[in-house]
């Protein structure tokens, strides 16, 4: 199907919340209409901490229920992400105007002059939005219930949490699930390489072992740290995405799943546990053709502290600045019931300080995460007509609703499939209850759709 995805800009204010601050920027969005007819919802997919991918425009779940049901397809970018650039560029004075709170007010902002200039005020507008736009879209509709009638809030962390251990006690018990050696030896191999960093006369083999780009080096505690989470996280984006459609968000389509992974920790010739975790590591280079692992923190400083959109962490820097300021969610070894080793929360809390700004420590961000909840309820977030689909081998549905909280609250989770599967095209490998999943949203939609709105705000 051929589909027009033309890029369209919309202005926005820099500041919802200061009246006298005027000033605007232009925020990126796509429409298709190809499937609306007269009197049909509208569909507003919300842009996360990423480019909008214009794929969503002709691809995914969202579309085949806007096919059934007429509606009008939406996506607008998310402020400091892709080419929604508010500001001249990315100091932390700018980012300062980075945050939920704002983007949700660009939502409502776009929703009310989109439905008046296209004769939609009145129309049924349905937010749908995956992992941190998940939780986006169930907060649009719990603050601006007069905006958006009902909202589909996949594999959405909810709940804000400073330190998040749980994601890694999921990634052990997925990887449990494929073998029940496969954590212990990952646990074997990482205690051993923790003992290593102690030790200079093993940092050359280690370089070589690793296939790093600069020979080791370990000052602090957050050089050994950076580089042992780098090396986890082959592990970690491995089980959140599993087999479930990583091509479509252009991730290089690899067959590189848990069961692979937990293939080559378990192949003997390759040596101890040890070995095995590097040849894992060496596996990820070459299947997105990398030459060597940088695992260098002060790269990733340098890298970091790059004010410029152009900088090569475009994207991280505005992330971890939310996550510093907003979120948390550091998914840190401080759990005996995990496979890791070497990278506990002060060394995530650490890193705000290093990248941004002094002021930004362990107390701010505690503050933060509170004032988080509070201001969207966590895990009691009390509305109506959200659906929260999750999968078990996803970790962050630690932090998601993973059970019913009423009939207009009702959770899907689904067993054996990982982050936001559900949004993506249907494929014929997909699991039955996947299928089912799929299917449990479109009669929610289709009965909430139906509902009449009895009063502004129900």
């Amino acid at each position: 199907m051929s589909v027009n995805t033309e890029e369209l800009w919309f202005t926005q204010r820099l500041d919802h919340f200061n009246g006298a601050d005027s000033r605007i920027w232009k925020q990126r969005y796509f429409v298709n209409d190809s499937f609306y007819r007269s009197g049909g919802p509208v569909f507003l997919m919300i842009g996360g901490e990423g480019p909008a991918n214009p794929a969503w425009m002709q691809f995914g779940t969202w579309f085949t229920y806007a096919q059934k049901l007429g509606a009008l397809c939406l996506m607008l970018e998310h402020r400091f992400y892709g080419k929604s650039h508010p500001t001249e560029d990315l100091s932390v004075a700018n980012l300062r105007y980075l945050s939920s709170q704002q983007a949700l007010a660009d939502l409502a902002h776009f929703r009310t002059i989109i439905g008046e200039t296209k004769g939609m005020t009145n129309s049924r507008w349905v937010a749908f939005g995956g992992s941190y736009p998940g939780s986006l879209a169930a907060w649009f509709r719990l603050k601006y219930p007069h905006l958006v009638h009902a909202a589909v809030a996949t594999s959405a962390p909810v709940h804000a949490a400073v330190n998040f251990p749980e994601y890694l006690e999921v990634v052990r018990r997925s990887l449990a699930a494929e073998s029940l050696d496969c954590p212990l030896l990952v646990k074997n191999a990482s205690d051993t390489l923790l003992e290593r960093l102690k030790d200079p006369t093993t940092f050359a083999n280690i370089t070589k072992d690793f296939s790093l780009c600069d020979k080791l080096q370990v000052q602090t505690d957050m050089d050994s740290a950076y580089f042992l989470e780098t090396l986890a996280g082959n592990f970690m984006d491995v089980v959140q995405y599993n087999q479930d459609n990583r091509e479509f968000e252009g991730v290089v389509g690899t067959n590189i799943t848990i069961q692979v992974l937990c293939g080559v920790m378990a192949d003997e010739s390759l040596g101890e546990p040890y070995d095995r975790y590097a040849a894992v590591a060496r596996l990820m280079l070459k299947t997105f053709s990398q030459k060597c692992l940088d695992a260098s923190y002060g790269n990733y400083l340098r890298d970091m502290r790059n004010t410029s959109w152009t900088s090569p962490a475009s994207g991280g820097r505005q992330w971890v600045y939310q996550t510093c300021t907003e979120f948390g969610f550091y998914q840190s070894t401080d759990s005996p019931n995990q496979p890791f080793s070497g990278f506990p929360l002060p060394y995530h809390v650490k890193q705000c300080g290093d990248i941004y700004d002094p002021s930004l420590t362990g107390s701010t961000l505690a503050d933060a995460v509170l004032q988080t909840n509070e201001c969207y309820g966590g895990y009691n977030i009390r509305t109506t007509r959200i659906v929260f689909p999750n999968g078990s081998i996803d970790p962050w549905h630690a932090l998601g609703i993973t059970r019913d909280i009423s009939d207009d609250l009702p959770a899907v989770f689904i067993q054996g499939t990982a982050h936001c599967a559900n949004m993506y095209p249907a494929r014929q490998q997909d699991l039955p209850q996947l299928t089912l999943a799929r299917d449990h949203i479109y009669l929610l939609l289709q009965k909430w759709l139906k509902q009449i709105l009895r009063s502004v705000g129900d």
